[in-house]
């Protein structure tokens, strides 16, 4: 118990004790110092750069051209789909095929889709910012294709769950 009672006193002993100077709380010089840098009130205009424009412009038209195509298949899906039979019979296996060429026609937006924001990457990543003019112009390519994409995926959803019953 004596021992319990030393070693007691002898850790509150080191816990209070200072074995020098505490630094101070002070500001330090270089907290002095603002590492801020003044920020241009004024964004760098300009136009679009030519070669960006005309590669979206091509990457939103193949999405464009790959609208007929994926109708004329989404029609023959929806069809053979309506008149699919039970499960693994031979309707439901040619709707399963319609719906697997409607997925692969899909692939066509899906893919303008994924350069478009390529496009964007690579220009951040290469020059670290996007000019606004180049910005809102893969915004606006990017917000057309997309559009193209929520409805064909919308479709291909609607007949997977028609062949899923």
């Amino acid at each position: 118990m004596r021992n319990l009672v030393a070693l007691a006193l002898l850790l509150a002993a080191g816990c209070s004790s200072t074995t020098g100077t505490e630094p101070s709380l002070a500001p330090r010089p270089a907290e002095a110092i603002d590492p801020r840098l003044p920020i241009p009130d004024t964004v760098p205009a300009g136009p679009i750069n030519g070669e960006l424009a005309q590669r979206l412009q091509a990457l939103v038209e193949a999405a464009r051209a790959g609208v007929s195509q994926f109708n004329a298949r989404e029609s023959e899906a929806t069809r053979l789909s309506a008149a699919a039979g039970p499960k693994a019979s031979e309707s439901w296996v040619s709707a399963q095929q319609a719906l697997s060429r409607l997925v692969e026609q899909h692939g066509v937006t899906t893919r303008a889709a994924a350069d478009i924001d390529a496009l964007a990457a690579n220009r951040l990543e290469g020059q670290h910012w996007i000019r606004p003019a180049d910005r809102e112009a893969i915004a606006a390519a990017a917000a057309e294709v997309g559009s193209i994409n929520s409805a064909q995926a919308a479709d291909i959803a609607r007949l997977n769950a028609q062949l899923a019953r």
